[in-house]
């Protein structure tokens, strides 16, 4: 740097003089009083360069000749850098991007801290969202992957049958048991299904009221002759429903690893166990201790309710939640379990000397259970003044510990339920009149811009931290 130009720039220090700056095309002249208000920023630093190669390391160019410092930066944003030297405070309008201004403040050296309150909440919110945002695209396309793939599949079983003898027919009944809401039949089949077992399972609660047990001469109830009926046609229906789908099934091997299919075996298979366990009994009197497990095997007959899951897409929805939750579910057992463990030991410590019902830690713990999940049977309850804060403080907490995962796990069952109904959805647009005529309809543009999506969102994770930006974050601390 020539000495008439250190002169300039001394003089622009200590004089007041104006400098000009030139971002992308739009020059601001601009007084050094002014910027040496905030000298820890990049124009403020720049007023204490003494040589060329310091002013380089802050601008991108300098014209000695008039005093003129260039920066390659974005000219529509350098206006909030302005205002906040004008007035010590940045503002951020709502259709800015805040992660382009994130990173033009961070180049000047501007702190977040300094925007105002009036735009602080908005900006750091909406910092916060593309995470949110980040999720239900990723939950997107896997719901636009994951149903492309079962379509698939459902083609590809749909097609076994062409090489089946009476392949046409075994496909349209395998449509109507399998796929409720398909066609008037399996509508038909769906709703007799859905009242067999509503009635099974209102004939099992009868059956535990007094005035509908019937007592032999020994003493021992037996169940009503009327329900009894009831269960044998119940039975003989879901029976006949699993060996038909079995026998029209794409593929027998397989028709035993779908969930539903299992279900549809565990509801059935408690009856044909008591019914070999009572004829075993009746032949051999020495194991009538086998008669017990034959009455826990009936209270078995409480899980066919889950057959309803075959004609719900909630139930169905609800399975694939819990399935794909389990680090939310498993979060939230944390919480709970840490938090159990803390007010337990702090409510032995305070009532086990004048409290009967929390004299050990394991009863603290079911009281802390009972109050972290807001239930609050009552049984056991503090008595003293601290026992007492100290309960309000476990009900609070039990609160927000539960409440922090639920909308996570409400999300991940709208992404569910809406992939299922587009899955449903799908698979009725099938003709398969004279064959297989055509692949299932799936929006393969939606399909590919997902996967594009995916692409451009890992080059833009991976540019985040190039070197180039790593060495200009470096220059500025």
């Amino acid at each position: 740097m020539t000495g008439q130009s250190l002169k300039a720039l001394s003089e622009a220090n200590f004089e007041d003089n104006e400098i000009s700056i030139n971002v992308g095309g739009f020059k601001k002249k601009m007084r050094s009083n002014t910027l040496l208000r905030f000298p820890e920023t990049r124009l403020g630093k720049l007023l204490s360069c003494h040589s060329k190669e310091s002013i380089l390391e802050l601008c991108d160019d300098y014209d000695d000749t008039k005093n003129e410092f260039y920066f390659d930066r974005n000219p529509e944003l350098f206006p909030y850098v302005l205002h906040f030297y004008n007035t010590g405070k940045l503002h951020v309008m709502g259709e800015l991007c805040v992660f382009s201004f994130s990173q033009e403040i961070e180049y000047w050296g501007i702190n977040e801290f300094f925007i105002d309150s009036c735009c602080s909440y908005s900006y750091h919110g909406r910092k916060m969202e593309p995470d949110q945002e980040k999720w239900e695209e990723q939950s997107d396309q896997e719901s636009t992957t994951s149903s492309f793939d079962e379509i698939l599949a459902f083609y590809n079983d749909a097609s076994k049958f062409d090489k089946q003898p009476f392949g046409n027919i075994r496909r349209q009944l395998w449509l109507a048991l399998d796929n409720p809401g398909y066609s008037v039949l399996s509508r038909i089949f769906s709703v007799l299904s859905i009242m067999v077992v509503l009635g099974s399972i209102v004939t099992m609660c009868l059956n535990s009221l007094s005035d509908f047990q019937i007592i032999d001469s020994s003493g021992t109830p037996e169940e009503d002759p009327r329900f009894e009926i009831v269960e044998h046609f119940g039975i003989a229906w879901f029976t006949f429903e699993l060996v038909a789908r079995f026998a029209v099934a794409p593929d027998f091997l397989k028709f035993f690893q779908h969930a539903l299919n299992l279900i549809d075996l565990m509801s059935i298979l408690p009856f044909y166990i008591t019914l070999i366990v009572n004829l075993v009994v009746e032949s051999s009197p020495t194991l009538a201790n086998l008669g017990r497990v034959a009455q826990v095997l009936r209270l078995m007959r409480i899980f066919r309710i889950l057959k309803l899951a075959r004609h719900s897409t909630g139930l169905r929805s609800l399975g694939a939640t819990l399935k794909y939750s389990y680090r939310e579910v498993g979060l939230l057992l944390l919480y709970l379990s840490v938090g159990i463990s803390i007010f337990s030991v702090v409510a032995y410590t305070i009532e086990k000397e004048e409290n009967e019902g929390l004299a050990t830690i394991p009863a603290c713990w079911w009281w802390a259970t009972v109050s972290m999940t807001t239930v609050g049977y009552g049984d056991v309850v503090p008595g003293s003044t601290a026992g007492k804060l100290t309960a309000s403080a476990c009900i609070l907490a039990g609160i927000l510990v539960v409440v922090l995962p639920i909308t996570l796990i409400f999300n991940k069952f709208s992404h569910f339920y809406r992939r299922q109904k587009q899955l449903e959805s799908a698979m009725r647009s099938c003709d398969f009149g004279d064959g297989m005529k055509e692949v299932p309809s799936v929006n393969l543009r939606d399909y590919y811009a997902y996967k594009v999506k995916s692409l451009m969102a890992s080059l833009t994770n991976m540019s985040r931290s190039t070197p180039s930006e790593l060495s200009l974050n470096d220059s500025l601390h």
